[in-house]
């Protein structure tokens, strides 16, 4: 109740009517059953907009941090998150990796819509980079069409690092679902779950046409960091 109240009445109509987002391809969505939405990720905004502008519910996987803040700030924080059908998961991998698929696949397992952004972070730059694995292992093992999603201009409205959004429209783009049951039962073998997330990034590039790079993303950012390490003037005496 309170996800819908949020969406309907009380965020949703005023981010509306701010950004008129517009969206290609509503049809691709199914009605009814559980899917995997595949989504490149500019911008932390990518995952409030592409819930306002499907009719169903969706879920996204997100950090625990968001959910874990003290004081009003982190109540605020717990509430959106929340209101946006986000769930908190523990990236810190492991068996905290094998929790969030555990999660993940509890979502699709009730027969709901789970939002999941491949790359595994933010292009720090707007390059679509390569696809982390566990997205196919959660559509093999539950044995769900993966439908890919491109958000466009989000990260010119909220580019990394920037609080207050810029006014600015917004779009989404959603493809036809990708069916890999010719895969099934083979969930534990790698070579494949390489193969349908490079799939899954092939749709994905021709479907935005963004350029891209087999390298992943936070690979390209710890090496930002490196670098503008190097550039930072010593403060040694």
């Amino acid at each position: 109740m309170f996800y819908w109240l949020m969406k309907y009445v009380v965020i949703g109509p005023v981010i509306k009517a701010v950004f008129r987002p517009w969206m290609v391809g509503r049809r691709n969505i199914p009605a009814e059953g559980a899917a995997i939405l595949a989504s490149n990720h500019l911008s932390f905004s990518d995952s409030i907009f592409l819930p306002l502008m499907i009719d169903r519910r969706m879920a996204f996987l997100a950090k625990s941090d968001y959910f874990t803040g003290k004081g009003l700030k982190g109540w605020a924080t717990r509430m959106f998150f929340t209101a946006t059908g986000q769930l908190p998961i523990d990236r810190s991998g492991g068996k905290a990796s094998e929790a969030s698929l555990n999660t993940g696949l509890g979502v699709l397992g009730r027969g709901e819509l789970l939002g999941i952004y491949p790359e595994g972070t933010r292009s720090p730059d707007g390059t679509l980079y390569r696809g982390r694995t566990g997205i196919a292992r959660m559509a093999l093992e539950a044995r769900v069409p993966v439908i890919p999603v491109v958000m466009v201009d989000t990260g010119s409205v909220m580019p990394i690092g920037q609080r207050v959004p810029r006014v600015g429209r917004v779009g989404i783009v959603i493809g036809e679902p990708l069916d890999f049951s010719r895969f099934e039962g083979m969930e534990g073998d790698r070579y494949v779950l390489r193969s349908v997330t490079d799939e899954i990034m092939v749709a994905l590039q021709r479907l935005g046409e963004q350029r891209y790079e087999d390298v992943y993303a936070s690979t390209v950012k710890d090496r930002l960091v490196t670098a503008q390490a190097a550039k930072a003037p010593s403060t040694r005496q």
